[in-house]
């Protein structure tokens, strides 16, 4: 268990790749980190069964597996980590104040890897059709649906990039999307279109996933000007309408784009000194958990960077690995 009465040196804040590769670099740096993680440890990769494009596994790892083994090796390297939800973060003074299920930890340096929530259609069994047939990322499982039939929900940048991305593995892509135009940017809507492995379902929705115990056979789809619903079979739903970052507790304190997606220069460093900010949360387009992974180690030797350019102050810390005491603050 942590021990809360200090001033820790570094606090990460998610325990997806970039969070726990964060607190491998810190823990081996003895920059004192505490991972404070929500209900889902691991981050959205422990909804994955299978995880082929993650380097040093030739025969691939179970996403819940390749976490627990990060979060083993962070502890192995005297990462300290608690649970709770994080109800409010102060960056106005310092050390930094983050306040968790009625209490307030302080910190020197702060990393955030808080990720981005994939936006889902509504549909009740989407969450447990996850890795049997439903996927929000076709980088990550298109490989799997070789010579198969699958369905793209979306008309975006994102949806475009998705669909053709799978004709490299599936014999036919169908984009359902709920307009009669698409709304992806011209060359990416020009790219999916003239490809003939891509058809198109205009003004129309997916009302329902359709599954057995194996996993996705189908999907119903809703025409939304006449109302007319039709049944598709096919071998998988990729869900392409976007991403929320979960940066909500940053408004107002960090930089973001029009997305809500952390602003970052020099690498992992945001408009605060002292914030770093790592994987999904400060990125809207690679979204890979190697590169999540890649920018927890730049936030972690940019946070003990800082850490070493820090003035000696008694009231505040001492030699590196050794967090100073204080009495926690209650919110």
């Amino acid at each position: 268990m942590p021990n809360n009465n200090l001033i820790y040196e570094t606090i990460i804040l998610g325990s997806g790749p970039a969070g726990l590769t964060a607190a491998i670099y810190t823990g081996r740096s003895r920059c004192c980190p505490l991972v404070i993680h929500g209900r889902q440890p691991g981050g959205q990769l422990t909804t994955t069964t299978q995880i082929d494009n993650f380097p040093g596994f030739p025969q691939g790892i179970d996403g819940s597996e390749l976490m627990e083994n990060m979060r083993l090796q962070a502890e192995r390297f005297g990462t300290n980590f608690t649970e709770g939800e994080v109800t409010r973060v102060d960056l106005g003074e310092r050390p930094f104040r983050i306040c968790v299920d009625g209490q307030t930890y302080r910190c020197l340096t702060l990393i955030i890897a808080t990720g981005a929530t994939p936006k889902l259609l509504g549909l009740g069994n989407e969450e447990s059709l996850y890795g049997r047939g439903v996927s929000v990322c076709a980088t990550c499982d298109g490989f799997f649906y070789r010579d198969k039939e699958v369905v793209v929900v979306g008309g975006g940048d994102t949806a475009m990039e998705e669909a053709v991305f799978l004709t490299r593995f599936a014999k036919k892509v169908t984009v359902v999307h709920r307009r009669d135009a698409l709304r992806a940017t011209p060359v990416l809507a020009d790219r999916a279109l003239s490809n003939k492995q891509v058809e198109f379902s205009w003004d129309s929705m997916v009302s329902e996933i359709v599954a057995d115990q194996s996993g996705v056979t189908g999907v119903r789809i809703k025409n939304v000007t006449n109302g007319e619903e039709t049944e598709l079979r096919c071998d998988g739903v990729f869900i392409a309408i976007g991403h929320q970052p979960n940066t909500s507790l940053f408004d107002g304190q960090l930089d973001m784009d029009d997305e809500g997606y952390i602003q970052t220069g020099n690498g992992t460093e945001t408009s605060v000194r002292g914030v770093m900010a790592a994987g999904d949360v400060q990125d809207p387009q690679f979204r890979q958990a190697i590169t999540a992974a890649g920018s927890g180690c730049m936030a972690a030797i940019q946070a003990e960077r800082y850490l070493d350019d820090l003035p000696y102050d008694p009231n505040l810390s001492c030699k590196k690995g050794i967090c100073k005491e204080t009495n926690r603050e209650q919110e």
